[in-house]
């Protein structure tokens, strides 16, 4: 990537702003019953409506509806009751009506924000200016033949959300924050994967810059089709660059569509950006307004369920955890909804994360599982906890013996699983005594040492009393036995 020379990229604002299209979940298409599952093989999932063939009328998927207000809610938007749609008319080689159905004059959702946390630690609001409902096209494949280029219209008709931000960024990494932001409410609402790869979730990145200090917004390049959070990041970083020399050069930014390579890392002119009017948009004829009941929409604002943002701020003003414990369990929805289980049936909440961050993800790092495939209920993981927290059992213990014994029996308690494996720490002076006299019998040079002053052999003492106990001691109560033991001769 070219950099630019020392002084000359602080005189520049970078002004971003992205649309996200996120491929809803639904069963059917937007506006016929085709189905919506990814996967078919080509051209498997059409009809004559969504081929948009004469004598056929769309219908709506009231799915759709309800989960753009549902994303809308999330987002803090503003709910439009009076919606409408209209036709975008372009032509491509996917798009088979010729037009897409979406909405113009009257999107169902308006204002609104997402909040986003920074590495510096500052959080931002990064504002939206409306989301959409449409219609998507179909896919265009050139490289499954070797003279053609083939179509596949499986995916024409499926229904979007276009969520449009202001040009609200001022750097790569706010722009992939609100990608995330955006990722994570999709994935908890459960309206979409948002997998980027598939392209069930995609961004055009509209990027300009202006001099530190300006109010005027320079020309914009969109840069299309970008299908990585690290991609999105990497066309802005070299946009700016390209764009900041150009006019440092005398050079005018044009107003074009931009393709990213992501091999090179560099922007290419795809064709010159179309403005509103290339596209005549015109109203839908084949579909009346659509007029929501403010009940509707106060039915799915009760029903939704707790968003990242809300859950990161529970996990660090409430429950005292670090930022980055907090930032890692909302991160995965899956992960977030089996903690708020398991924070039901215990008070301790940090034992919980570390559980959780420790044996629980490595064993599902190992096993190629998501947390959905543990299989331990969260009441018998706070079981261990609870354990641990009593001094019945010790956290090696917890870790290497308790925990492989509940994935082996996920239906057993933890308190029947080390009272059976005889897990529990020996509460008796005496039994503790026997293991501290034969570790110090075992290591009378040892035992030597440690009164001239070398009190780091403790460590040896303790980890041949914990062997040979097989952990069952409290070790900082037998520590401190051993400590008067040795003292003591």
């Amino acid at each position: 990537m070219t950099v630019l020379p020392a002084g000359i990229g602080e005189k520049y604002e970078l002004v971003v702003g992205l649309e996200v299209h996120a491929q809803l979940s639904t069963l059917s298409k937007a506006f016929s019953s085709d189905s919506a599952t990814f996967g078919a093989e080509p051209n498997h999932h059409i009809s004559p409506v969504s081929l948009g063939h004469p004598g056929t009328l769309p219908r709506m998927n009231k799915k759709m509806v309800e989960y753009a207000v549902k994303m809308g809610l999330a987002c803090n938007c503003s709910i439009n009751l009076n919606n409408t749609f209209a036709r975008k008319n372009y032509f491509y080689a996917d798009l088979p009506k010729g037009y897409q159905i979406t909405q113009d004059q009257h999107p169902i959702c308006l204002g609104g924000f997402v909040p986003v946390r920074l590495a510096n630690g500052i959080s931002k609001n990064i504002a939206i200016h409306h989301i959409h409902m449409e219609e998507d096209a179909g896919k265009s494949m050139h490289d499954n033949h070797y003279e053609d280029s083939l179509i596949d219209l499986n995916r024409a008709g499926v229904p979007l959300l276009e969520i449009v931000s202001e040009p609200d960024m001022r750097s790569s990494e706010e722009a992939g924050q609100f990608l995330t932001e955006i990722r994570k409410l999709l994935r908890y609402l459960d309206i979409c994967d948002g997998n980027m790869e598939e392209g069930s979730m995609r961004c055009d990145a509209n990027i300009s810059v202006r001099l530190k200090g300006e109010t005027a917004y320079g020309n914009r390049c969109e840069v299309k089709n970008l299908n990585s959070i690290r991609n999105v990041q990497r066309a802005i970083e070299h946009e700016f660059v390209r764009q900041v020399e150009l006019i440092e050069n005398g050079g005018h930014i044009e107003q074009n569509t931009l393709n990213f390579n992501a091999d090179t890392g560099e922007t290419s002119v795809l064709r010159s950006k179309e403005m509103a009017n290339d596209y005549r948009y015109f109203p839908e004829p084949d579909l009346m307004p659509l007029v929501l009941d403010a009940g509707l929409v106060n039915r799915i604002k009760e029903e939704l369920p707790a968003l990242p943002y809300q859950l990161y701020k529970k996990y660090t003003e409430q429950l005292n955890l670090s930022d980055y414990d907090a930032g890692v369990i909302t991160a995965d929805r899956e992960l977030a909804l089996y903690f708020e289980e398991l924070i039901k049936y215990t008070s301790n909440h940090k034992a919980a994360v570390h559980l959780l961050m420790g044996p629980v993800k490595s064993y599902l790092n190992e096993q190629g599982l998501s947390i959905t495939g543990l299989g331990i209920k969260p009441e018998n993981l706070a079981g261990l906890i609870k354990l641990v927290d009593n001094g019945l059992i010790n956290n090696s213990v917890a870790s290497h013996k308790l925990f492989p014994a509940l994935i082996k029996a996920p239906n057993n308690t933890a308190e029947e699983l080390a009272r059976e494996l005889n897990l529990l720490i020996t509460t008796g002076n005496n039994d503790v005594s026997e293991y501290i006299n034969a570790a110090i019998a075992k290591f009378p040079d040892k035992v030597k040492e440690y009164q001239k002053g070398k009190k780091g052999v403790l460590g040896l003492f303790m980890g041949e009393i914990m062997k040979s106990s097989k952990g069952r001691i409290d070790p900082q109560k037998t520590n401190q036995l051993l400590i008067k033991e040795l003292e003591s001769r």
